[in-house]
């Protein structure tokens, strides 16, 4: 089921399902496994690049080296822009705190004002994505075993994949969009309880 919000059908997942990243549970995992980088949109790819002074000092020498290489990001097998990884496994944008969590380096750096990115789009919506087709986008919840914990969070406070995400699906689709699917959740939710 898919509910329609302007040109864009969102997964009921997205309402229904709960998620709350716990990094003490994770350790941010997300940034190192995968088979491929983060999907990366083509106006994002000079914002990593102007990025790099800000961060460099922090990447992994490893890092530094892919990048010097192929660049901040490469092709996948779909043919799309993903940011480029290391020995198939890290990010080259991961770094690592005194606890050994697996930090973005550009979050860091956007925290402390020394950069205005924040990171990509698709990693600020994680664990929602967004698929392009002819004429709309389809909005999904990502279910994925490393995230197990966070989906323990979430329901422990009772937050829902949407709400977690407020600030990424607001920067993504707009404050209009966001509150429509407010509204449309609150009312969803409120009738499943009632039917439950």
């Amino acid at each position: 089921m898919m509910i329609q919000i302007y040109d864009t059908l969102v997964s009921l997942e997205v309402i229904e399902e709960y998620f709350a990243c716990d990094l003490n549970a994770c350790h941010g995992i997300c940034c190192v496994e995968g088979d491929s980088g983060a999907p990366v949109e083509a106006g994002e790819i000079a914002e990593l690049e102007a990025a790099l002074p800000a961060v460099w000092d922090d990447l992994s020498p490893k890092a530094k080296q892919v990048i010097d290489k192929q660049g901040v990001v490469y092709l996948d097998q779909e043919g799309e822009y993903v940011t480029s990884i290391v020995k198939g496994e890290d990010c080259v944008f991961t770094c690592y705190d005194e606890n050994d969590y697996c930090l973005c380096a550009l979050e860091k750096a956007c925290r402390k004002g020394k950069i205005s990115f924040y990171k990509p789009v698709s990693c600020h919506l994680y664990p929602v994505r967004v698929a392009r087709y002819q004429g709309f986008q389809a909005v999904n919840y990502h279910r994925w075993s490393v995230c197990q914990a966070a989906r323990i969070l979430g329901k422990k406070n009772q937050t829902r994949v949407y709400q977690f995400l407020k600030e990424p699906l607001i920067r993504r689709f707009g404050e209009e969009w966001y509150k429509q699917l407010c509204e449309v959740a609150q009312e969803y939710n409120h009738q499943s309880s009632i039917n439950t």
